[in-house]
């Protein structure tokens, strides 16, 4: 059974996204749950990886060059897009929260399902992570809604828990503990770490099935926007890097189109205001099937080669 879900874990990942819809009691039940699951998940994921080969790769000027265009550059367009559209504040903070919402932690093993760079998809993920911080601040200090200022302590300390955490105890595990002893222990449990990745779609879309049983029409639009802001996400940074071969683009296109929405609200919580969960939930429909769409569109571009 866990062989299966692995070799099937795109397409469960999006299956996953539909069951929490048509279950949104059991979802909303897991979604407390869903802050554990991401430290553990990108605990796993860091300890994982060549710690060396990762810093060397997270000094080169083009990751974090990579980092701005994912947050920064996405974020102006949305604003003024956001203000030309005459968008409530509510739903434009929602948006700006989600373009300052670093990669999925997941990513770099959808990269690696792919055939591509695993170690450059976790540079990139952990570039725009470090630079979330940043990120949300702006939206959140500029555009304040009426659930309060930001609490400088909550949020520091948030961080030091989701974002800082994961990365130091990965660092001194591959420090203190021989390299082969953590590989010998990652090989039991990285199988069944694809089953935490499951956990994120089924708990994050019951909020939006509760605006889907509110207003439905205003339930259509949030989805319409999420599938935008996806389809923006990962077209135009495919544009951007489409130069630089298809492997490169490819992968920074679906790192940029995956985003790891639970960790901003974690961080940030009630400061993004009421869209912006609801937003998150909706998002998890076009976030996981966009791997499914990237194999093919993968697989056609080699052909065409």
């Amino acid at each position: 059974m866990l062989t299966f879900l692995v070799k099937h874990s795109l397409v469960c990942m999006f299956l996953c996204a539909l069951l929490g819809f048509a279950f949104p009691v059991a979802s909303n039940a897991l979604f407390p749950f869903l802050p554990y699951v991401l430290f553990t998940l990108m605990l796993l994921t860091l300890i994982g990886m060549p710690m060396e080969q990762l810093i060397k790769r997270l000094c080169h000027q083009s990751i974090w060059l990579y980092a701005l265009l994912h947050s920064a550059f996405f974020m102006t367009i949305f604003a003024v897009c956001g203000v030309l559209l005459g968008l409530s504040d509510e739903l434009l903070l929602a948006v700006l929260g989600v373009g300052a919402t670093g990669s999925l932690f997941a990513t770099p093993a959808i990269v690696r399902a792919l055939g591509y760079d695993s170690l450059e998809a976790m540079a990139m993920t952990i570039a725009t992570t470090l630079i979330l911080p940043v990120a949300l601040f702006i939206p959140i200090h500029f555009l304040p809604m009426s659930q309060g200022s930001l609490d400088f302590v909550t949020y520091g300390v948030r961080l030091l828990i989701f974002i800082v955490g994961p990365i130091l105890i990965s660092f001194t595990l591959h420090r203190v503990v021989p390299t082969e002893t953590l590989q010998r222990a990652l090989l039991k449990v990285s199988p069944y770490t694809i089953l935490l990745v499951f956990a994120f779609p089924f708990g994050l879309i019951g909020s939006y099935r509760g605006l889907w049983n509110e207003s439905m029409p205003e339930a259509i639009v949030f989805l319409l926007i999420a599938v935008a802001l996806v389809c923006v996400f990962f077209v135009v940074t495919f544009i951007f890097y489409r130069h630089q071969g298809i492997e490169k683009s490819l992968t920074a296109a679906i790192t940029s189109g995956n985003r790891n929405v639970l960790l901003t609200y974690s961080i940030a919580g009630v400061l993004l205001g009421p869209a912006f969960l609801p937003l998150a939930g909706a998002m998890q429909v076009p976030t996981y099937i966009l791997p499914v769409i990237t194999r093919r569109i993968a697989r056609y571009l080699k052909n065409r080669l």
